[in-house]
Formats: C-alpha cells, structure tokens, sequence
C-alpha cells in the first residue's frame, strides 16, 4: 500500500518521529480469495422474488438470520437483486490506519480497490457497525461505482452527499447520512473480497443480495436455486389469494391457502397463460 501503512525487516522497527508510533509489518489493503458471482439466469429468476419472501422462504430452509437490519433506502421505491461484492471497515488505530491525511490515504485503501474489481450487477455490501459518523461512500465514489455496473449499495453505516446520490438513481441502503468522509472518524476500509457482518447478518462474497422498500437480504449463494424454486409458488399463489381475498373470500380459507383451497390454486395456475 503506502509507506505509512507498511514496514519491512523485523529487526528494526521505525519510528514515527512526529507521534512516536512503532509501525507493525502489516500491509493494506487486504483482499479475500477469488469468488464465483451468480449467473444472468439466477439473476433473473431472483429478481421476481420480494426481499419478505426472501427472508420467509430462508427462514424455511434454516436460515434464521439473512434481513440486514438497519439499513434503509435513501431513495423509496428500487428494488435491486445481485452478486455481493464486499467491503470491510474496522476501528483505526494510528499506528496501523488513520484518515488524517483525507482522499490522500484513502484512495490507497480497500474502498478504493474494491471499486475498480466492480463488475456490471454487482452490490457493494459494507460493513462499518452501523457508525453514525463515517459517510462509506460519497457523490464521486457512487458515480465511478454505478458507470462500472454497479447495481446497488448496502451500507451498514452512513454515506455523504445523499442528494447528489439521489440524483444518480443509484440505489443505496444505508443507516442515514453523514457530512464526514470516510476515515474522518473511527473506522478506516481495511479489506475486500472478504466475509463482512451486516446488520446482524453474515454476508460472503458472491452471495446474492435482494433489496427492496423492507430492506436488504443475504440469501447464501449455493441456496439461490431453492429459494427461488420455493418463492415461485408462494409469490404466485398469493397472488391468487389477493383475487379471492378482493372478490370476498374468508381470509382463513386462502391465508394460508388449506388443502382444498391449495387444489382451487392449482386448478386456478393451469389455467393461466404464464403456467409451467
């Protein structure tokens, strides 16, 4: 990286003369191992799905944690599905990494790199603990982000220059907005193409992220196919049950849809021109 955030030679450590600092053999950024992102197919498919049944038809198959909680979108009404592409913040410590000197220091870092490995779908997932006072992302980043591709931005943290985000209709996640850059205060980006934590949800890279007005999802990669499969026929007979429901019906008999009702469904599927 930098000369100020890496040193060589165990046996002499340097000094920083100004602060006193012993500066520790660790280099940065650091970066993840290579990872597969989901097909155009997948893609697709997993586009039909809510972020609610999502989570519902996860929740189904084990996964008890997969809703990103605290996050919100900047902008009501997008709807973004992609590969997770990771960024990962940790607490500065000075002899390691500090923003003091702005973009200077920064655009050596892991939010720089992370930006130029973007390819066209990708969501950025950031984990910064959900700080009230480090804007992740700002107007210039999104811009070069979204010209590369990217699809959307899940931030468990703040961003900075919220309008100018707006008016690129770039759709953002995050936990509110924030004046500061992004090392101004207690977190520094660290790491790429890493596992992150956000809000309270385990996120690898390549998963896939659904993210819509109710929020963003994790749905773990190798389990795409089965929500999918699983969603298709919920989001279909629901959409069944909200005819019933409109023409009368007893909320009990198609809310859940019972075995009888379940058979009117089927009957009711076959009938349509889009059934399989």
């Amino acid at each position: 990286m930098t000369e100020a955030l890496t040193r060589t030679g165990a046996d002499s450590l340097p000094v920083d003369p100004a602060a006193g600092l012993v500066r520790p053999d660790v280099s940065l950024p650091v970066r993840g191992e290579p990872f597969e992102r989901a097909d155009a197919g997948t893609l697709a498919r997993l586009g039909e799905v809510s972020s609610a049944t999502a989570c519902a038809k996860l929740h189904g198959l084990g996964i008890r944690r997969s809703f990103v909680e605290g996050p919100r979108p900047l902008s009501p009404g997008y709807r973004v599905v992609g590969s997770a592409l990771t960024l990962q913040f940790m607490p500065q410590r000075e002899d390691l990494a500090a923003g003091d000197e702005q973009e200077y220091v920064e655009r050596h870092t892991a939010l720089w790199h992370v930006l130029e490995t973007t390819q066209p779908g990708d969501v950025l997932v950031v984990q910064a603990f959900g700080s009230r006072f480090s804007g992740c992302l700002g107007d210039i980043l999104a811009r070069y982000f979204q010209r590369k591709g990217g699809a959307g931005v899940v931030v468990d943290g703040r961003i900075r220059d919220s309008g100018k985000i707006r008016d690129l209709g770039l759709p953002v996640w995050s936990t509110g907005v924030t004046p500061h850059y992004a090392s101004q205060s207690e977190l520094f980006p660290w790491a790429f193409d890493v596992p992150v934590a956000v809000g309270g949800v385990l996120c690898m890279p390549g998963d896939l992220v659904v993210a819509d007005d109710d929020g963003p999802v994790i749905v773990p990669r190798a389990m795409a196919d089965q929500v999918i499969d699983s969603a298709s026929d919920h989001e279909e007979w629901e959409v069944f049950s909200r005819q019933r429901l409109d023409e009368g019906a007893r909320l009990s008999d198609y809310y859940p849809l019972t075995p009888d009702t379940r058979g009117e469904f089927e009957a009711w599927r076959s009938a349509q021109p889009s059934a399989r």
